[in-house]
Order: structure tokens, then C-alpha cells, then sequence
């Protein structure tokens, strides 16, 4: 019984995740895959979590948690945008 618990539960984390990182990476307009998605919507998910505790902005429920999650989507894919492009070389 605990062990298809646990299961339904990762499998939930998986859809939910996706539908978080496909609307983050929509938005951002970039395109990472499905599992790419599902990644990041879970640590979107994390971060938005986070976020929005240290704001005060109480959540709950399944529309708060994906609203959150697509947040700290976005913020991750923001942070990870601005550390892959390449930045100008300063010369003196």
C-alpha cells in the first residue's frame, strides 16, 4: 500500500512538473523537452515554494501550488538564461 502511494505520488510530481516547466519554458520561450520540463517545473516548483512563503503569499491548493510553481519556473530559467550567454570581454 505505502509502495503505490509513494508511486502515485512521483508520478504526480512528474505531471505536475511537466505542465510547470512547458508553461515556464513557454513563457520564456525556450524549448527543453519533456523531461528537461519536468525538471525544471519541479525545482520551479521548489523555488516558488520558497518564494512565495518568505513573501508572506499564502498558497494552497492545486492552482496556488502550479501559479508558484510556474513562478520559480521562470526565475530558474531566467537564472539559467543569463548564466549561458556569453558575456563581453572589458578590456582596460
Amino acid at each position: 500500500m505505502v509502495g503505490s502511494a509513494l508511486l502515485g505520488a512521483i508520478v504526480l510530481w512528474i505531471i505536475f512538473g511537466a505542465i510547470a516547466g512547458w508553461a515556464a519554458s513557454s513563457l520564456m520561450g525556450v524549448s527543453e523537452g519533456f523531461w528537461g520540463n519536468v525538471l525544471i517545473g519541479i525545482v520551479g516548483a521548489i523555488i516558488g515554494g520558497v518564494l512565495f512563503s518568505m513573501l508572506g503569499i499564502a498558497h494552497g491548493g492545486l492552482l496556488w501550488s502550479l501559479l508558484s510553481a510556474i513562478v520559480g519556473a521562470v526565475i530558474l530559467l531566467a537564472i539559467v538564461g543569463a548564466l549561458r550567454r556569453p558575456h563581453a570581454i572589458m578590456t582596460p
